[in-house]
Protein backbone atom coordinates (compact mmCIF):
# COMPACT_ATOMS: atom_id res chain seq x y z
CA UNK A 1 0.00 0.00 0.00
CA UNK A 2 1.37 3.10 -0.97
CA UNK A 3 1.68 6.29 1.55
CA UNK A 4 1.00 9.60 1.12
CA UNK A 5 1.31 12.96 3.43
CA UNK A 6 -1.27 15.79 1.88
CA UNK A 7 -1.09 19.06 3.30
CA UNK A 8 -4.05 20.84 3.10
CA UNK A 9 -3.59 24.95 3.38
CA UNK A 10 -6.08 27.30 3.49
CA UNK A 11 -6.72 30.66 4.65
CA UNK A 12 -10.24 29.97 5.72
CA UNK A 13 -11.78 26.97 6.98
CA UNK A 14 -10.43 24.54 4.70
CA UNK A 15 -13.81 23.08 4.38
CA UNK A 16 -13.80 23.34 0.60
CA UNK A 17 -10.15 22.09 0.43
CA UNK A 18 -10.96 18.95 1.98
CA UNK A 19 -13.75 18.28 -0.08
CA UNK A 20 -12.10 18.59 -2.74
CA UNK A 21 -9.07 16.29 -1.60
CA UNK A 22 -11.52 14.01 0.03
CA UNK A 23 -13.63 13.29 -3.46
CA UNK A 24 -9.88 12.79 -5.49
CA UNK A 25 -8.21 10.41 -2.89
CA UNK A 26 -11.60 8.26 -3.43
CA UNK A 27 -10.86 7.50 -6.81
CA UNK A 28 -7.50 6.04 -5.85
CA UNK A 29 -7.57 1.92 -4.29
CA UNK A 30 -4.91 1.05 -2.12
CA UNK A 31 -3.56 4.38 -0.96
CA UNK A 32 -2.82 5.57 2.96
CA UNK A 33 -3.28 8.56 3.01
CA UNK A 34 -2.37 10.98 6.13
CA UNK A 35 -3.69 14.71 5.93
CA UNK A 36 -2.09 17.68 7.91
CA UNK A 37 -4.44 20.42 7.78
CA UNK A 38 -3.59 23.73 8.10
CA UNK A 39 -6.80 26.21 8.36
CA UNK A 40 -7.07 29.89 8.98
CA UNK A 41 -3.44 30.41 6.85
CA UNK A 42 -3.39 34.27 6.68
CA UNK A 43 0.13 35.19 7.94
CA UNK A 44 4.17 34.34 6.84
CA UNK A 45 4.40 33.63 10.38
CA UNK A 46 1.38 30.79 10.34
CA UNK A 47 3.37 30.02 7.37
CA UNK A 48 6.65 29.51 8.76
CA UNK A 49 5.67 26.82 11.47
CA UNK A 50 3.81 24.92 8.80
CA UNK A 51 6.80 24.50 6.32
CA UNK A 52 8.53 23.17 9.41
CA UNK A 53 6.11 20.54 9.44
CA UNK A 54 5.77 19.73 6.29
CA UNK A 55 9.57 19.93 5.99
CA UNK A 56 9.20 16.77 9.00
CA UNK A 57 6.32 15.32 6.58
CA UNK A 58 7.03 15.48 2.97
CA UNK A 59 4.12 15.35 0.70
CA UNK A 60 1.70 16.91 -1.69
CA UNK A 61 0.81 20.48 -1.04
CA UNK A 62 -3.13 21.19 -1.85
CA UNK A 63 -3.71 24.88 -1.01
CA UNK A 64 -6.77 27.85 -1.49
CA UNK A 65 -5.02 31.07 -1.00
CA UNK A 66 -6.39 34.30 -1.67
CA UNK A 67 -3.16 36.57 -1.00
CA UNK A 68 -0.23 36.14 -3.72
CA UNK A 69 2.36 37.33 -1.65
CA UNK A 70 1.50 34.09 0.74
CA UNK A 71 1.02 31.84 -2.52
CA UNK A 72 4.51 33.18 -4.11
CA UNK A 73 5.83 32.50 -0.24
CA UNK A 74 4.20 29.15 -0.27
CA UNK A 75 5.69 28.21 -3.83
CA UNK A 76 9.09 29.15 -3.49
CA UNK A 77 9.02 27.16 -0.30
CA UNK A 78 7.40 23.69 -1.70
CA UNK A 79 10.07 24.46 -4.65
CA UNK A 80 12.70 24.24 -2.64
CA UNK A 81 11.91 21.00 -0.93
CA UNK A 82 11.03 19.22 -4.51
CA UNK A 83 7.41 19.20 -3.45
CA UNK A 84 4.25 19.42 -5.36
CA UNK A 85 1.94 22.23 -5.01
CA UNK A 86 -1.96 22.57 -6.40
CA UNK A 87 -3.83 25.78 -6.23
CA UNK A 88 -7.36 23.72 -6.26
CA UNK A 89 -9.37 26.45 -7.10
CA UNK A 90 -7.17 28.30 -9.65
CA UNK A 91 -8.88 26.52 -13.02
CA UNK A 92 -12.32 27.12 -12.07
CA UNK A 93 -11.64 30.93 -10.74
CA UNK A 94 -9.63 31.47 -14.13
CA UNK A 95 -12.41 30.17 -15.79
CA UNK A 96 -15.07 32.04 -14.43
CA UNK A 97 -13.03 35.26 -14.76
CA UNK A 98 -12.74 34.96 -18.66
CA UNK A 99 -16.22 34.22 -18.92
CA UNK A 100 -17.40 37.29 -16.80
CA UNK A 101 -15.04 39.66 -17.74
CA UNK A 102 -13.82 41.13 -14.22
CA UNK A 103 -10.95 39.68 -11.56
CA UNK A 104 -11.46 37.76 -8.75
CA UNK A 105 -11.96 39.22 -4.95
CA UNK A 106 -9.46 37.98 -3.32
CA UNK A 107 -11.30 37.92 0.11
CA UNK A 108 -10.54 34.70 2.11
CA UNK A 109 -13.49 32.77 3.40
CA UNK A 110 -16.11 34.97 1.01
CA UNK A 111 -18.20 32.24 0.97
CA UNK A 112 -18.07 31.55 4.41
CA UNK A 113 -20.02 35.35 4.38
CA UNK A 114 -23.05 35.83 6.83
CA UNK A 115 -25.38 37.10 3.95
CA UNK A 116 -29.08 36.10 3.97
CA UNK A 117 -28.49 32.70 2.45
CA UNK A 118 -26.30 31.94 5.51
CA UNK A 119 -29.47 32.99 8.19
CA UNK A 120 -31.51 30.90 5.62
CA UNK A 121 -29.70 27.73 6.44
CA UNK A 122 -29.37 28.24 9.87
CA UNK A 123 -33.35 28.53 10.33
CA UNK A 124 -33.84 25.68 8.05
CA UNK A 125 -31.40 23.23 10.51
CA UNK A 126 -33.30 24.70 13.57
CA UNK A 127 -36.61 23.62 11.94
CA UNK A 128 -35.28 20.35 10.86
CA UNK A 129 -34.12 19.65 14.21
CA UNK A 130 -37.79 20.59 15.83
CA UNK A 131 -39.02 18.25 13.19
CA UNK A 132 -37.63 14.89 13.37
CA UNK A 133 -39.21 11.92 13.62
CA UNK A 134 -42.83 13.58 13.18
CA UNK A 135 -42.86 15.95 16.17
CA UNK A 136 -43.93 19.33 14.92
CA UNK A 137 -46.59 17.91 12.87
CA UNK A 138 -48.72 20.65 13.56
CA UNK A 139 -47.07 23.21 11.38
CA UNK A 140 -45.52 20.98 8.51
CA UNK A 141 -47.03 23.32 5.80
CA UNK A 142 -44.08 25.38 6.60
CA UNK A 143 -41.72 23.16 5.05
CA UNK A 144 -40.10 23.11 2.31
CA UNK A 145 -39.81 18.71 2.38
CA UNK A 146 -41.20 16.32 4.38
CA UNK A 147 -39.37 12.29 4.09
CA UNK A 148 -41.72 9.35 5.14
CA UNK A 149 -40.20 5.87 5.57
CA UNK A 150 -39.91 2.79 7.80
CA UNK A 151 -37.43 3.22 10.42
CA UNK A 152 -33.92 2.98 9.46
CA UNK A 153 -34.32 4.20 5.99
CA UNK A 154 -31.88 6.80 6.34
CA UNK A 155 -34.32 10.15 7.20
CA UNK A 156 -32.61 12.12 10.10
CA UNK A 157 -29.52 12.20 8.44
CA UNK A 158 -31.05 12.59 5.18
CA UNK A 159 -33.22 15.24 6.43
CA UNK A 160 -30.01 17.36 8.61
CA UNK A 161 -28.06 16.99 5.05
CA UNK A 162 -30.92 19.05 3.38
CA UNK A 163 -30.77 21.41 6.03
CA UNK A 164 -27.47 22.34 5.67
CA UNK A 165 -28.39 22.96 2.01
CA UNK A 166 -31.05 25.23 3.68
CA UNK A 167 -34.03 23.55 3.06
CA UNK A 168 -36.52 22.92 6.01
CA UNK A 169 -37.45 19.72 6.14
CA UNK A 170 -39.18 17.01 8.66
CA UNK A 171 -39.68 13.74 8.42
CA UNK A 172 -41.98 10.53 9.45
CA UNK A 173 -41.83 7.14 9.89
CA UNK A 174 -44.17 4.65 8.71
CA UNK A 175 -45.69 2.74 11.38
CA UNK A 176 -48.07 0.13 10.56
CA UNK A 177 -49.51 0.06 14.05
CA UNK A 178 -49.50 4.40 14.13
CA UNK A 179 -50.57 5.56 10.89
CA UNK A 180 -49.29 9.33 10.11
CA UNK A 181 -51.48 11.97 11.20
CA UNK A 182 -54.20 13.36 8.48
CA UNK A 183 -52.22 16.72 8.40
CA UNK A 184 -49.60 14.23 6.10
CA UNK A 185 -52.00 13.81 3.11
CA UNK A 186 -52.94 17.72 2.85
CA UNK A 187 -49.92 19.80 2.37
CA UNK A 188 -49.25 22.04 -0.08
CA UNK A 189 -46.15 23.62 0.10
CA UNK A 190 -43.88 20.89 0.69
CA UNK A 191 -42.64 18.11 -1.40
CA UNK A 192 -43.69 14.68 0.57
CA UNK A 193 -41.14 11.89 -0.71
CA UNK A 194 -40.83 8.81 0.06
CA UNK A 195 -37.25 6.82 1.20
CA UNK A 196 -37.42 2.90 0.61
CA UNK A 197 -35.01 0.25 1.03
CA UNK A 198 -34.46 -3.59 0.68
CA UNK A 199 -35.58 -5.54 2.64
CA UNK A 200 -32.56 -7.65 3.26
CA UNK A 201 -30.30 -4.25 3.81
CA UNK A 202 -33.33 -3.30 6.46
CA UNK A 203 -32.71 -5.95 8.40
CA UNK A 204 -28.53 -5.98 8.51
CA UNK A 205 -28.94 -2.18 9.26
CA UNK A 206 -31.30 -2.73 12.23
CA UNK A 207 -29.75 -5.66 13.65
CA UNK A 208 -26.64 -3.44 13.79
CA UNK A 209 -28.62 -0.37 15.53
CA UNK A 210 -30.29 -3.20 18.14
CA UNK A 211 -26.37 -4.39 18.96
CA UNK A 212 -24.78 -1.09 18.99
CA UNK A 213 -27.36 -0.35 21.74
CA UNK A 214 -26.84 -3.70 23.41
CA UNK A 215 -30.26 -5.36 22.65
CA UNK A 216 -31.45 -8.68 21.73
CA UNK A 217 -30.65 -8.84 17.93
CA UNK A 218 -33.87 -11.03 17.25
CA UNK A 219 -36.65 -9.49 17.50
CA UNK A 220 -39.73 -8.49 15.75
CA UNK A 221 -38.33 -5.54 14.68
CA UNK A 222 -36.15 -7.43 12.34
CA UNK A 223 -38.29 -10.52 11.46
CA UNK A 224 -38.16 -10.46 7.55
CA UNK A 225 -41.80 -10.86 7.43
CA UNK A 226 -42.47 -8.43 9.69
CA UNK A 227 -40.17 -5.89 7.55
CA UNK A 228 -41.59 -6.93 4.34
CA UNK A 229 -44.98 -6.26 5.59
CA UNK A 230 -43.70 -2.83 6.98
CA UNK A 231 -42.06 -1.80 3.66
CA UNK A 232 -45.06 -2.90 1.59
CA UNK A 233 -47.58 -0.51 3.72
CA UNK A 234 -45.19 2.45 3.10
CA UNK A 235 -45.11 2.06 -0.78
CA UNK A 236 -49.46 1.38 -0.61
CA UNK A 237 -49.26 4.93 0.94
CA UNK A 238 -46.55 6.49 -1.36
CA UNK A 239 -48.79 4.86 -4.35
CA UNK A 240 -51.80 5.87 -2.76
CA UNK A 241 -50.77 9.80 -2.37
CA UNK A 242 -48.50 9.57 -5.69
CA UNK A 243 -45.46 10.71 -3.48
CA UNK A 244 -42.11 9.91 -5.77
CA UNK A 245 -39.94 7.58 -3.90
CA UNK A 246 -37.12 7.19 -3.70
CA UNK A 247 -34.35 3.86 -2.63
CA UNK A 248 -31.87 4.37 -0.92
CA UNK A 249 -30.50 1.03 -0.42
CA UNK A 250 -27.47 1.91 -2.58
CA UNK A 251 -27.08 5.63 -1.87
CA UNK A 252 -25.21 7.71 0.12
CA UNK A 253 -27.07 10.29 2.65
CA UNK A 254 -25.33 12.79 -0.24
CA UNK A 255 -26.76 11.18 -3.34
CA UNK A 256 -30.25 10.67 -1.20
CA UNK A 257 -30.13 14.14 -0.72
CA UNK A 258 -29.64 15.07 -4.20
CA UNK A 259 -32.17 12.98 -5.82
CA UNK A 260 -34.67 14.74 -3.62
CA UNK A 261 -32.99 18.35 -4.38
CA UNK A 262 -33.49 17.68 -8.04
CA UNK A 263 -37.11 16.45 -7.12
CA UNK A 264 -38.17 19.93 -5.81
CA UNK A 265 -36.56 21.72 -8.51
CA UNK A 266 -37.89 19.51 -10.96
CA UNK A 267 -40.98 20.47 -9.20
CA UNK A 268 -40.48 23.86 -8.58
CA UNK A 269 -39.82 24.65 -12.72
CA UNK A 270 -43.06 23.03 -13.52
Amino acid sequence: MSRLHLHLISDSTGETLENIAKAAIAQFDDVEVVRHFWPMVRSESHLDRIMAEVQASPGMILFTLVSGDLRVSLERRAGALNLPTVAALDAVTDALSRMLGQEAKARPGRQHALDAAYFARVDAIQFTVAHDDGIGWDNWEQADIVLAGVSRTSKTPTSIYLANRGYKTANIPIVPESPPPDALYNLKHPLVVGLTTSIDRLVQVRRNRLLSLNQAPETAYVDEDRVKSELAFARRIFADNSWPVIDVTRRSIEETAAAVIKLVEDRDAA
